[in-house]
């Protein structure tokens, strides 16, 4: 016999949780809010809005499905299952934090505060979640995959990153998927999807003037910015931006180490050492953000 769905709620730690937790009492944290000219009802009332989301989202779950809970922080430890539907309760990120750990399974967007932070990736309220369990139709929405030669692999739904540790100067040969090559050292390199194209991506884009067009969110393309290239008698600037479609991709041989991580998520990194080699490009797997029907 088949098992029931599994609803699994992922939600991560309200700002007044963390605070209380590095300060000891909500007496001290109060006093820290204070002392930099915040009020600390101003997070009671965002801790209640989610604390509420959750209550009405465990509500809606049907008494005969099975349900498991995740904070953001454990993500990289939790065992999703085929048949699992996944219920995001907070901001916009926190469906990227967990798209990366997926393999087609569901989510539904559930933003708790959607008149104070009305959301793109959760643009559902918590009432809407029983209706959405029932019946909903499914966006599909394009990822970036990072590989590299020695077997090591990341996804992400913004962008990745490829560069310093520290964001000073990398440097790398770069080959594109038409062949063409250039040693550069640069701030590193930005791969993003449609969907990062209204972050980082974005500033980049903006900030140099770009007329590259940029993708749709669910367009299987992904456009890439090199950040701040250094000319030099060995390096070049000659190609500092593209569209990687289909297929082909991107390829950066360090020179020098590299990491790689995923929507601004510094603590999962991939190590490049000298001459090896990460691969970039449109990833198999897509996120499916469910919508209503």
């Amino acid at each position: 016999m088949s098992l029931p769905p599994r609803a699994v709620v992922v939600h991560r730690a309200t700002e007044l949780t963390e605070l209380v937790a590095r300060h000891g009492t909500r007496q001290q944290a109060g006093f820290f809010l204070t002392s930099r000219g915040r009020d600390l009802a101003e997070l009671d009332a965002r801790h209640q809005h989610q604390q509420s989301a959750l209550a009405a989202v465990s509500a809606a779950i049907p008494l005969d499905w099975r349900r498991a809970v995740a904070e953001r922080n454990d993500l990289d430890r939790f065992v999703f299952g085929p048949e699992d539907l996944v219920i995001a309760v907070g901001q916009d990120g926190l469906v990227a934090n967990v798209a990366k750990y997926l393999d087609g399974q569901p989510v539904i967007g559930v933003n708790p505060e959607p008149a104070r932070n009305p959301g793109v990736l959760v643009p559902h309220s918590p009432a809407a979640v029983a209706g959405l369990l029932r019946e909903r139709r499914v966006e599909e929405r394009t990822m970036v995959a990072a590989s590299t030669d020695d077997g090591q692999l990341l996804l992400a739904l913004n962008e990745v990153y490829v560069g310093h540790r520290t964001h000073q100067s990398a440097r790398y040969r770069l080959t594109t998927s038409d062949g063409f090559e250039e040693r550069q050292s640069s701030s590193g390199i930005l791969v993003g999807t449609g969907t990062g194209c209204t972050g980082w991506c974005r500033s980049a884009w903006q900030e140099r003037r770009s007329t590259l067009r940029l993708p749709g969110a669910s367009e299987p393309t992904l456009c890439w910015f090199v950040r701040e290239a250094w000319p030099s008698p060995v390096t070049g600037t000659d190609c500092t931006e593209g569209l990687v479609t289909g297929q082909a991709g991107l390829t950066i041989t360090a020179e020098s180490e590299l990491v790689v991580f995923g929507d601004g998520i510094e603590s999962d990194t991939l190590t490049v050492g000298w001459g090896q080699s990460v691969s970039i490009g449109v990833a198999a797997i897509r996120l499916r953000l469910a919508q209503a029907a």
